[in-house]
């Protein structure tokens, strides 16, 4: 009993930490998202609750913003997944130990530096009189200026860079947690560099593969500042509405709503995720189950013989 008062006891400051900064903003945004503007100079109120601000948030404009939104979203999660596993896999079984402190603070190097800092370098680099345009005109691949920035594209691949090492760096925890010596195991049985990857390294990794997903895709839908800088009006995405309505149009109530809204489709999204890799995987999981019980004897072609027979 004491040392179970002694845990709950030190988990009371990550309690008090995770209501205070988490469940209490949350609750906040929730309760301000049923209220109202209440007039020109004013950002909300509550002394009417009422659904209207899901209502206008159910708009056109918005409707077609949040299908940007999770477009980008989708491709960026997956771009970071196809392009982070090889990087964390070479880092895991292909690098020498003494060397993986320094790859992983080149991942981290980016994390250095303020998050709109390195955005902007972005719109630098594919400025139209950047020195990208102005390298790929010299060279003869493009006849005119780059016409990159402030487009869908842009925004897909500054996101990429930007959440890259968040999901680098579950993927390489995953990968060395799995150890050379089932993947020995598993070619020791016959099984070639393929099929241990697929049917030892992967399913053992899927912790990490979902860490890094839910890291990645998670805060990727509510970013704004990317969309901000390098998408413009062709990269919009819900985070600029939601900034806009709490800092330009003072609309808390309907910024809430809006944000309510983003939440409850990103807890949708990844539970729809989840249940499709389910099903999809079943037959996979079925036809590797193992199962224990009783030994089965096995059939011979013999009669069987009694006791009596077996003395005699």
């Amino acid at each position: 009993m004491r040392n179970r008062s002694a845990g709950a006891a030190l988990a009371i400051p990550a309690w008090a930490w995770l209501l205070l900064f988490f469940v209490a903003p949350v609750a906040m945004v929730v309760w301000f998202s049923f209220g109202y503007k209440p007039g020109v100079f004013g950002t909300h109120a509550n002394d009417i609750l009422s659904f209207d601000r899901y209502v206008e948030a159910f708009s056109p404009t918005f409707f077609s913003t949040f299908q940007n939104t999770l477009w980008v979203g989708i491709i960026g999660t997956v771009l970071c997944f196809l392009i982070g596993a090889p990087v964390a896999y070479w880092m895991a079984f292909k690098v020498k130990p003494q060397r993986r402190g320094i790859l992983i603070a080149l991942v981290l190097v980016p994390f250095w530096t303020n998050f709109l800092v390195r955005t902007i370098g972005w719109q630098v680099i594919m400025a139209p009189e950047g020195w990208l345009s102005s390298l790929l005109q010299g060279i003869g691949v493009l006849d005119g200026p780059l016409d990159l920035l402030y487009t869908r594209t842009a925004v897909i691949i500054g996101v990429v860079y930007n959440y890259l090492p968040l999901m680098i760096l579950p993927l390489f925890v995953a990968f060395d947690r799995v150890g050379p010596a089932l993947r020995e195991a598993s070619k020791d049985l016959g099984a070639g560099k393929l099929a241990t990857f697929f049917r030892v390294t992967l399913p053992l990794s899927r912790p990490g593969i979902i860490a890094g997903v839910l890291l990645v895709f998670i805060p990727l839908m509510g970013d704004y500042i990317t969309a901000t800088v390098l998408g413009g009006a062709k990269g919009n995405m819900v985070g600029q509405l939601v900034a806009s309505q709490f800092q330009t149009a003072q609309n808390w109530a309907l910024g809430s709503a809006m944000a309510v809204l983003l939440m409850l489709v990103i807890m949708l999204t990844i539970g729809v995720a989840a249940a499709l890799i389910w099903l999809v995987t079943l037959p996979f999981r079925a036809q590797n189950r193992l199962v224990l019980g009783p030994a089965v004897p096995a059939k011979t072609d013999a009669p069987a013989t009694t006791p009596a027979e077996v003395i005699s």
